[in-house]
């Protein structure tokens, strides 16, 4: 294809950064930071402010599961406080926008457009440095939100920590939500390590806040090490279990929140994101978190439109919260599964983990170098004696058959991978259908 130039549209300019370099994941930061310092985002790894105003607070968020639901949450919270909030998330799931938003909104192409000339313009200057997809989305997604001038910045670590392109940002607030084997091709099998890695974004004299009290214990002892002041779920702050009356959030050395809603997503994320939000500068306040606990929305998590439930789960953590939650609806009618995952994620362990909440599956592929058979899927879900009722080519075509076979009790769980989502989610036309 043609080198993408001004002018070009976001889809060439995707098509071009997915082109440019020569490995699809490069674990490393000199040549994401020297781009970012030749575009002026970063001076001694801080992020620098737009011409109008001062640099912003930045919290970073990384873990194997919670991510995302943090972030959302996190955004929320600091819209009901009146701040002005950007975000940088991935994957997507319908479009690319989805991956910057402002104040709640995705970014317009023109904005990514515009970001994505600076990026080439600058990677291209003497010497010319190639960057991989998801560097130059993550430079891309910097300018766009220094130039909207935001208050606090929220950034979603895509993979590891330590060396992924967001931690060329020295955050202010540093989150790291669960730890489990995922990526095992890049970040190794030894939880200790991996859990080493992610606390990798962790920074001296900069709160380092612990989202789950299940983490290896590497995770800490990082935070001692930089030293970063140690903020652990179930120590520094805590959470009740949901009751008819609500959760209630302990923060140490502040009074309690009590009666919050359940914002549909796991709490201790939403603790988390509290605790987070306080050491970002913003005193919680009891009618905004409310607020921001009721309006928070985060698409592919438990996200039901009629009988179908779409939920990204792709690792065996995550699949087995899905499975508890689905465990909880009211008896009656089939539970199916249409699971579509990469090869290189730990199909049987998401299974094992699912298999107590689904009756009935239907395997799907997905398309690209990484994508998994539906047939291979079906030979790993019937060793475990699930019962493989359909194999499809896609995503589409598993839910099509599915459609025919569905009675009014039933309900469908899509699951297994961002792409499995998001290529239902992109064809759903109203909350009934896929």
């Amino acid at each position: 294809m043609p080198e993408a130039t001004p002018g070009h549209a976001l889809s060439a300019w995707l098509a071009h950064w997915e082109q440019l370099h020569p490995v699809g994941i490069d674990m490393g930061l000199e040549r994401v930071r020297d781009v970012a310092a030749r575009m002026g985002l970063v001076h001694r790894g801080r992020l620098t402010g737009a011409d109008a105003g001062s640099a912003p607070q930045v919290v970073t968020v990384a873990g194997t599961n919670g991510k995302g639901s943090t972030v959302a949450l996190l955004e929320s919270l600091a819209l009901a406080h009146g701040r002005r909030v950007g975000t940088y998330t991935s994957p997507h799931l319908v479009r690319y926008n989805e991956r910057v938003s402002v104040d709640g909104e995705p970014a317009s192409d023109a904005l990514l457009v515009a970001g994505f000339e600076q990026v080439e313009q600058a990677r291209r200057r003497f010497p010319e440095v190639t960057l991989t997809y998801f560097e130059a989305g993550t430079l891309c997604a910097l300018w766009c939100l220094r130039h909207a001038d935001v208050d606090m910045m929220v950034l979603e670590v895509g993979l590891g920590g330590r060396l992924d392109a967001v931690n060329i940002i020295d955050a202010d607030v540093a989150v790291v939500t669960t730890i489990a084997r995922d990526h095992a091709g890049f970040l190794g099998s030894d939880i200790e390590q991996i859990g080493r890695e992610k606390a990798g974004i962790f920074r001296a004299g900069r709160p380092a806040v612990l989202g789950s009290d299940a983490l290896p214990p590497s995770v800490e002892e990082t935070a001692v090490e930089r030293p970063a002041p140690l903020y652990a779920l179930g120590r520094a702050f805590s959470r009740t279990p949901p009751a008819s009356g609500g959760w209630t959030f302990h923060r140490h050395g502040a009074p309690s929140l009590t009666a919050l809603p359940d914002p549909g997503l796991p709490l201790d994320n939403a603790a988390t994101a509290i605790q987070a939000l306080a050491l970002a500068g913003v005193t919680p306040a009891y009618d905004a978190v409310v607020a921001g606990l009721s309006r928070v929305s985060l698409p592919g998590r438990m996200q039901w439109r009629g009988q179908w439930c779409f939920d990204v789960a792709h690792n065996p953590h995550a699949a087995a919260h899905v499975a508890e939650r689905l465990r909880s609806l009211p008896p009656g009618g089939k539970r199916w599964c249409v699971l579509g995952m990469l090869g290189d994620k730990d199909a049987g362990g998401v299974i094992d983990a699912l298999a107590p909440a689904i009756s009935d599956w239907v395997c799907v592929s997905l398309d690209g170098p990484r994508g998994c058979d539906a047939r291979a899927l079906a030979e790993v879900v019937a060793d475990r004696s699930g019962r493989v009722r359909h194999c499809a080519a896609t995503p589409r075509a598993g839910a099509e058959w599915l459609e025919t076979q569905l009675a009014a009790a039933d309900r469908v769980l899509v699951a297994g991978s961002f792409f499995t989502v998001g290529a239902l989610l992109g064809v759903a036309d109203t909350d009934d259908d896929v």
